[in-house]
This record gives C-alpha cells, structure tokens and sequence, in this order.
C-alpha cells in the first residue's frame, strides 16, 4: 500500500497496532484520539484515507462525514464503530462512507479494506445529514451474519429494487423493512403494511395503491396468500407503474419450497425477490444475545424507570445457551415484563425459567401464591414495582405502560390456545375481531402459527 492514513481513535491501543500495521505495509501514518485534530488534518490536505472510531472524547466521528465530503470530496473514510447495530452501518452509508467495520474488527480485514479505499478514486460525495437514531428499533449485533445484513440493507436502501426479507417469527423482519424505508429517499412518503385481505376486489387493490403512493407497501408474510390473492397482486404489480410504492415483502415461510409444492406462484416469485435479505435467527447469533439483552434492559430503564437492571452471571448463561424459539420478540418480551415482576436490581436465572414456563411458578420467588386470586398476584406485582423507585413515583404515563405490559401476553397466550384462529380468539377475550386484528397490528404481535383470516 501507498498513501497516508489519518486514524482517529480514542482508545490507544486500536491507534497502536493500526499505526503499526499500516506502516509495515508501507504507509505513512498520523494517529490521534482527537476529532478535532482529525478535523484540522483534513482542511490541510493531509491524508489519503481516514479511518475513524465514531464516538470520540469531542465529538462524533458519523457526524463529521459530511464536513469531510465538503471540506476533501473524494476522501475515503473507513468508519469503525463498537455501535454494532443496523442504524450504525445505515448512517455511515448515508454519508456515503467508504466502508463500515463493527469493532472488534478484523485486522487483515480492514488492512485489504484500506488497501482498495486507496487504490479506488471516489467521486464527489452527496452531503446527507444523518438522520436521528431510531431508538425503538432493537436491530442490533456484532456477529459476522448480523454485520452482512446491515451492509446488504444499506447498499439497497435506495435501489429501485422490490425487496423480500425472510426469517423466523420474531427475528425483525418488519423492523428491516421500516428500516430501509425511514433511511431511503422515500421517507417522508407512507408506510403501508398490507395482509392477503386487503387486497380483495379492484377497489381493495386501488385504495392499497392510493394508501401508499410513492412510499413503500409491505406484503406482511407474502407466503400465507391464497391462489386468489397471489392472482391479484400480480395483476396490481403489472399495472402499478413507476410511480407507484416500492414493494418489500415478509416471508417466514421457506418461499422456494412453496415454489417446488405449486403452492406459490413462479412470477409472483421473481416479482417479488429483486432482493433477499435473510434475518438470521437468534440461535444462529448466540454472540449477540448478551448485547441484545443489555439494549433491551437499558431501554426499559428509560421508558419504565425503576432502576437499572442486569443479567446475573447464571442468566447470562442461560439466554445464552436457551434456543428461544421466538427470537428476538421473546427475548425482549420475557426481559421487559421481568423488569415489572422482578425485584432485584439483578435477574435471576431462575425468574427467567420461571417466565418461560421451565419451571414451576410456586418455586421461584414473585409467582403466584397457593389460592392466591389473579387479582392479588397483578397487585403484588404491581406494588413490587412501585417499590423499585425508593419512595419515589414512576415516571408519568404508568398506566398504559402496566396495561400494555398485561395486553401483550395475555393476546399472545390466547391467540396460542386458539391455535391463530383469530375469529376463536376475538370469542374468547369478548372483543370485537377488528379490535383484535388492530391491536395486534398496534402491539407488533405475531401469531406463531399459520393464521387465516376466518
């Protein structure tokens, strides 16, 4: 390699082996834990290629990008960040990065990285202002397939390509899908999700169309759609025109084996997988379990109160090692209704068997007593909670968080006993079954098992 290399890191031993590892491929080298520094550098002309952490003690590296595309178009940046979530890689593509590493990186890796930034010459970059985190998105993960899908989402972010995300119930399909759509040129445009059922008749699909204008239209699990439905969205993909949404799709199903069964249409198919992404599930990332548990605890703390909250060793161990068969969802499910029942600033490995039905109630601490009434445990467990805040009120707005809290588990557990019949379930809770396909819709509940709309 030839060519000198601005690096800007707050740790010195990252600034270290970096130093030492590009000046024995021949580079020139000039380290500094500042961005300031790296700012000055930069408006003096110096450097062929930067590459910066992001969080640094003045500042932040993502933020910088776009003074660096106007102060040297053309400069390659290489972003290393230990802000391993999707947001992360979408920003850094944004702002038209040369490339994005999660930490801890590759070191020969980055060294063939470096080795390409310096030898590509860059146009001009587009000035984009970062757009604010989205804080509710627990896309997060610095495991080399999670670390792929970030870089496939930004790279697609704005093609004009129909996208089909697949992956098992509860890995963030959806999430993706908002993703790509409030990172891309389209988002301030709609954001329309859209079942088989929607799209019955010529009026279904033409209010579907006139919902999403140029925004983007979701097909929420494209694979449950009936031979009818199938029909009907391809006639409205033939006639949709340019101007029209662009389209992503969800899949749990394993859509080429469908293909293979006759059961999904082959032109429908191609239509719609312009693009794969492949959530992986949460087994096939065990390392990322521990940082998504820390996410989800954290979150909970600033939208709960009560307290910070942990994992305690055994815990860690256990969510580590259990296969979580809803993933992501039930992950962060058990985690956020432990922080309400859970008394301890520390989770136990028992309270959470406990919450996933692995061990009997009556033997963990905070389960229902013998002959204890529903409504004596819920005020058990709420007045725990109050308890948590040392004498103090929990943050405004306890009412709908505690509702919520009980809403979601009891439309998951009844949906689950009426095998998704979701007709059976509206009976059994004694509501309306609009009501119940609205809060579903409203609480981000997937049914685990084929639902039709009966």
């Amino acid at each position: 390699m030839d060519g000198t290399v601005l690096v800007a890191d707050d740790d010195r031993t990252i600034r270290t082996v970096l130093t030492q590892a590009l000046t024995r491929a021949g580079c020139k080298v000039h380290a500094t834990s500042s961005l300031m520094t790296l700012m000055r550098w930069i408006e003096e002309g110096k450097g062929d290629l930067v590459i910066s952490d992001v969080i640094m003690p003045d500042g932040n590296g993502l933020q910088a990008l776009p003074q660096i595309a106007r102060l040297r178009p053309g400069l390659p940046v290489i972003v290393i960040s230990a802000q391993n979530t999707i947001m992360t890689a979408i920003q850094a593509a944004e702002a038209e990065a040369f490339d994005y590493l999660p930490k801890p990186f590759d070191l020969p890796d980055l060294m063939k990285r470096s080795a390409r930034a310096l030898e590509q010459k860059r146009l001009a970059p587009k000035v984009v202002a970062p757009k604010p985190v989205a804080e509710e998105l627990p896309l997060v993960g610095r495991t080399p397939a999670m670390q792929a899908l970030y870089r496939l989402v930004a790279r697609v972010m704005n093609a004009d390509l129909a996208v089909l995300i697949t992956g098992e119930s509860g890995t963030g399909k959806s999430l993706i899908a908002r993703a790509i759509h409030d990172f891309s040129d389209r988002r301030a445009q709609p954001f329309v999700v859209a079942q088989a059922a929607d799209l019955a008749g010529v009026e279904g699909i033409s209010t579907l169309l006139g919902r999403a204008k140029g925004g983007s239209l979701v097909l929420d699990e494209v694979a449950d759609f009936d031979a009818d439905a199938q029909s009907r969205l391809v006639r409205m993909l033939d006639v949709m025109g340019e101007q029209g949404p662009r389209i992503m799709s969800t899949s749990q199903a394993d859509l080429l084996a469908r293909l293979e069964a006759g059961s999904f249409r082959k032109d429908l198919f191609y239509r719609l997988s312009g693009v794969t992404l492949a959530v992986p599930a949460l087994r096939e990332r065990v390392d990322d379990i521990p940082l998504l548990a820390e996410h989800i605890l954290a979150r909970g703390e600033r939208e709960m109160g009560g307290g910070r909250r942990a994992l305690s060793q055994d815990a860690k161990a256990f969510v580590r090692a259990h296969r979580w068969p809803g993933n992501v969802r039930q992950l962060e499910n058990t985690l956020r209704r432990l922080m309400v029942t859970s008394s301890e600033p520390e989770i136990s490995r028992n309270e959470i068997e406990a919450a996933l039905g692995q061990v009997q109630a009556s033997s963990v601490p905070g389960g229902v007593m013998e002959g204890e009434k529903l409504s004596q445990s819920v005020a058990r467990h709420l007045k725990r909670y109050f308890d948590l805040h040392g004498g103090h009120l929990p943050p405004p707005g306890v009412y709908d968080r505690v509702l919520r809290e009980m809403e979601i588990p009891l439309i998951e557990i009844a949906l689950d006993a009426t095998a998704g019949n979701q007709a059976k379930c509206a009976d059994l809770l004694g509501i309306n079954r609009n009501t119940l396909r609205k809060k579903i819709t409203d609480l981000d509940i997937r049914v685990t098992r084929r639902r039709k709309l009966m």
